[in-house]
């Protein structure tokens, strides 16, 4: 008999790596470093590109391991990009009941995000191969992008109440995480788009970390 639960293979690395990104970026904020926190949440959106990728490429993989991954990965995207955006802004300074709520709203809709799309997507696979186009609402990855993207736009413009924009980033983007859109779900070169963004917020970040 085993001595420990789970599934242990190289598909599940780059996941856990997202969550190692998200604890460690936590740790990173509560010492007020924001650029190392949200380069923290930028690694994580990086693990997530590829660990699908990853995953597919074991061609023996049981059932019960796939699915075994895809919990892993939804429950890690909850903390990497549902509650962990919200510790940060948090280690801002916001702890009034106002900004409880937002903090709220956002993981809130992350939770229902993910819970909804597990749902959907697993219906649309029964009825269907073809591969995904688009995404209902917007993906909850997103915000490893967008926060680093909020945090370097509102320093480079020196823009006053820097912590305040990107509270109400969080507000419009929990929200965004439920609405009833469609967006567009990139394809292997959009995601070396998104790569090559991220670089460039990257630079920005060390820019204003030094």
């Amino acid at each position: 008999m085993n001595c420990m639960i789970g599934f242990y293979n190289y598909t599940v690395i780059l996941t856990y790596c997202s969550l190692i990104s998200a604890i460690v970026g936590t740790h990173f904020a509560f010492e007020h470093n924001y650029v190392l926190a949200l380069f923290c949440l930028m690694l994580c959106g990086f693990f997530d590109s590829f660990d699908g990728i990853v995953a597919r490429s074991k061609k023996d993989r049981t059932e019960e391991e796939k699915k075994f991954g895809i919990q892993i990965d939804s429950l890690v995207d909850l903390i990497s990009f549902g509650v962990y955006p919200a510790i940060i802004a948090y280690s801002m300074g916001f702890k009034s009941f106002p900004c409880l709520i937002i903090f709220i709203i956002y993981i809130l809709g992350a939770v229902i995000r993910l819970g909804y799309f597990n749902v959907m997507e697993d219906m649309r696979q029964q009825q269907t191969t073809e591969k995904r186009k688009y995404y209902q609402g917007l993906p909850v990855t997103s915000s490893c992008l967008i926060f680093p993207m909020i945090y370097c736009l509102t320093v480079c413009l020196s823009v006053p109440q820097v912590q305040f924009v990107y509270l109400i980033g969080l507000l419009v983007v929990g929200i965004l995480f439920v609405a009833n859109i469609k967006v567009i779900k990139p394809d292997f070169k959009g995601v070396l788009g998104l790569i090559g963004f991220g670089i460039i917020l990257l630079i920005l970040l060390l820019k204003v970390l030094y």
